[in-house]
This record gives C-alpha cells, sequence and structure tokens, in this order.
C-alpha cells in the first residue's frame, strides 16, 4: 500500500475507511476519512486491506516510502513546481507560520506551525491559476511568539518582494495577533500594491477549516486596485465572503469563530465574494499605483500598554519606569483614577512618552470634559483620538524611532487608524 491509497483499517472494534496518508512515524498509519478529519492508529494493532490503488496522488510519497519508509524528510525538502503564465500577475506567499501554515502531529494530536509558503501551494490546489506564486518563509512560529524584530524582518521582505516585481502579497499569519503585525506594516511600509494577511482559526485537518477560503480570497485581495494593508477573514460562519479589514482598524474579537475580526468603528473597507471570487470595496482607500515603494522599519521597541482597571495600584506604574513609551487603555473618554495621575506625570516628567487610548470599543478620546482627563492633559498625556489600544503601542514604536514630532504623529492619521468622526455606522 501507498499514501494515496483508498484503504479499510480494522483495529480492535473500530473500522475506518479513507485516503492513506503518509505518516510522520514508521509506527502509525494516518487515514483521511470521508468527513475530512484524519485518524492515526497503531500499525502493529491494524489490519489493512486495500480498497483502490491511487485514488489520489501524493506528490514524492511514493519515492519517499521507498527510501526510508517515512516522507517525512521528503516533505520538508521538497519544492513546489508551478507553472508561470504570461497573462496572471505574480503574487508572493510569506509564510510566518501559525493555523493556515499547520499540520497535525499524530503522535500527540497537537496542531503544529510547520509548512512553508510553497507547502500552502500544494495543500490548497483551489489557489492554481490564479496567480503566479513566488514562496518565501520569513519565520515558522506560532504568533504569540511574535516579536518586533520578525515585524522588521517581515517589512522587508515584503519590501523586497515588491521591488523585484510581485503584484501583490499575502502574509500568511497566525491570527491571535495577525492585527499587531498589520499595524506594524501599515507604518512601515509605504507599498503600491496590496499586502494581504490572512490566517486560519481552524486547522486544515478539520471540516469546518476556513484556510481555503481565506487563502483564494486573499491572492484575489492582492490582485486587487487596493494599496493597503489589509486583513482578509471570514465575514461570517458561513462560506460565502472574505472581509477585508484595514490592517490599523481592525481587532480579533471571538477567540475561535471564523468570523473573529472586525473592524472598528466602520464598516470593512471592502470584501471578497467566493464563489464569483469578486472584490468590492465599500470606503475610500489608497489605489495601487498611487504611491512609491518605500520602507521606515526603525521601531523603539522598549514601549509598554498597561489596561487601568478600579483599584490599580499606582505602583503598577513602576513597570514603565525607564521606558521610552506608555499606552494607556483607560475608561470611558480617557480616565483613570486620580491617584495614578502623579505617577504618570513623574514618568513624563522623565522622558516617557504617556499616550491615553480608550477601552471602549468604539468612540474617542477627550481628556477636556471632566476634570480628570484636564489633570491628565496638564500631566502632559498625549490624547490617541480612536486608536485602538494595540495599533497605538505599534504606532509609538514606530513614531519614537521615526517621527520628528512624537506628539503631533499619534494625534495623525498615518495609515487610516484614526477615523475622522467616531459615530455609529451600523
Amino acid at each position: 500500500m501507498n499514501p494515496g491509497d483508498r484503504v479499510r483499517v480494522e483495529r480492535a472494534d473500530r473500522t475506518y475507511e479513507g485516503v492513506l496518508l503518509p505518516s510522520s512515524t514508521d509506527e502509525h498509519l494516518v487515514v483521511k476519512l470521508e468527513g475530512g478529519y484524519n485518524v492515526g492508529v497503531d500499525r502493529a494493532d491494524a489490519a489493512v486491506d486495500v480498497l483502490e490503488e491511487g485514488v489520489h496522488e501524493i506528490e514524492g510519497a511514493q519515492d519517499a516510502e521507498a527510501e526510508s519508509g517515512s516522507d517525512t524528510d521528503t516533505d520538508a525538502d521538497a519544492e513546489s513546481e508551478v507553472e508561470f503564465d504570461d497573462d496572471l500577475p505574480t503574487i508572493s506567499l510569506i509564510s510566518t507560520g501559525g493555523t493556515i501554515a499547520s499540520t497535525v502531529d499524530y503522535r500527540t494530536g497537537a496542531v503544529t506551525a510547520q509548512f512553508d509558503a510553497e507547502d500552502v501551494l500544494r495543500a490548497v490546489p483551489d489557489l492554481a491559476g490564479l496567480a503566479n506564486y513566488r514562496g518565501r518563509v520569513v519565520t515558522n512560529i506560532l504568533s504569540e511568539n511574535m516579536t518586533p524584530e520578525v515585524w522588521q524582518d517581515l517589512a522587508r521582505a515584503v519590501y523586497e518582494e515588491i521591488e523585484a516585481g510581485a503584484d501583490g502579497v499575502v502574509v500568511m499569519h497566525g491570527t491571535d495577533t495577525m492585527q499587531y503585525s498589520a499595524s506594524a506594516l501599515s507604518f512601515m511600509l509605504e507599498t503600491p500594491v496590496p499586502i494581504v494577511f490572512t490566517g486560519s482559526q481552524r486547522s486544515a485537518d478539520r471540516p469546518s477549516s476556513d484556510n481555503v477560503m481565506n487563502a483564494v480570497s486573499a491572492v484575489e485581495a492582492a490582485k486587487s486596485d487596493c494599496a493597503e494593508v489589509l486583513v482578509c477573514m471570514h465575514a461570517s460562519e458561513s462560506d460565502d465572503e472574505c472581509a477585508l479589514h484595514r490592517g490599523t482598524r481592525v481587532r480579533k474579537n471571538h477567540t475561535s469563530r471564523r468570523d473573529a475580526f472586525e473592524t472598528v468603528g466602520a464598516e470593512p473597507l471592502g470584501a471578497v465574494e467566493y464563489d464569483s471570487l469578486d472584490v468590492t470595496f465599500h470606503r475610500e482607500h489608497r489605489q495601487r499605483g498611487g504611491t512609491e515603494l518605500a520602507i521606515d522599519p526603525a521601531l523603539e521597541s522598549d514601549v509598554e500598554l498597561v489596561k487601568f482597571t478600579p483599584g490599580m495600584d499606582p505602583a503598577f506604574l513602576d513597570v514603565a519606569e525607564g521606558s521610552a513609551g506608555l499606552i494607556l487603555e483607560g475608561t470611558g473618554l480617557g480616565h483613570v483614577h486620580t491617584d495614578l495621575i502623579p505617577k504618570i506625570e513623574e514618568l513624563v516628567d522623565d522622558g516617557t512618552t504617556v499616550v491615553m487610548t480608550s477601552q471602549c470599543l468604539e468612540g474617542r478620546v477627550c481628556d477636556r470634559v471632566y476634570d480628570t482627563g484636564r489633570d491628565l492633559l496638564e500631566a502632559g498625556v498625549i490624547e490617541g483620538e480612536d486608536t485602538l489600544p494595540g495599533t497605538a503601542k505599534v504606532k509609538l514604536m514606530w513614531a519614537l524611532a521615526n517621527a520628528e514630532d512624537t506628539s503631533e504623529a499619534m494625534g495623525t492619521s498615518l495609515a487610516g487608524e484614526i477615523q475622522r468622526r467616531s459615530v455609529p455606522w451600523t
């Protein structure tokens, strides 16, 4: 038997039928069931019948089985051959890891990020014929392990791909910190082409996986006329449409739903209709080719984000002593307990740039309404307008390293992070 054969596996009182897949060990069989899930069983305890040979062609699997009994090394070294079509645009696929580029280790059952960008082309055959592709791996990590240094590496990689002629870029990224990375590239890059972040809430072995639709929609968005940093993810729980969110206004609002991402304070910038692959934009956006490619990757990484809660000890702000910057996530219009204000003033006097944002999901900071807000302004706090707290942290990191006047930069919309008006939109 070989990977790609349809098999029946009997083990104890259980029977499984499906397509045999390559296994990460010689001791296990991996079978993809009709429902889309994969199951791993011990070879020693299983009786296997081949029902049909070569139902699916699994590239390189037979050679690897013959050479070593396992295709693990071959998979790691395999290269995709993607036919070039002069009539198609060229899209660069940049991988950083995450669930969209993940597989399951059947020894432990854990989902691990280990596919590179070219593996995605094999894993998502629906991408074929939509574009010419170039694959590039910047890192291979789960997104909770993302760092400002990786943002800089990613920005340089995107810059180089566009400079080399890519008509658009798709960045495959874990969803947990995708909004931070999208914000970072929004400030670090001036782009004449779309840069589209996408990911997957559910791994590829699950029937409800969103990886195919998100990847295909992201490629279509990368071919569009919107020269901004976008996040492309499911617009609803159904497989009908992906929303296109501006990278500086998006927030992950659910831990596991496929439509976890939302644009805060407005409708999404655009959408990709999955059946037709039509891309539409609902609001004003930067046009393809409207700016020259440029990069300013410097970041001041010594910036903290602190959420105020009732009863907070002022000593909690000691964590920001000596820091270059501090984002405060205050209540309402941008408030903290008055007992914290002397400590905040000390931080400002010692050279820490302090910016106030709000815990409210919508609306903007205005510290001129109540006495507490006026005291904060006198202490030297900068109003963050309606910038999202996470975006404000990334922006302050960038502004401290690049802007001539940090206060002015934090009050100016540089990449669509500040809306002109905070009004209900639904």
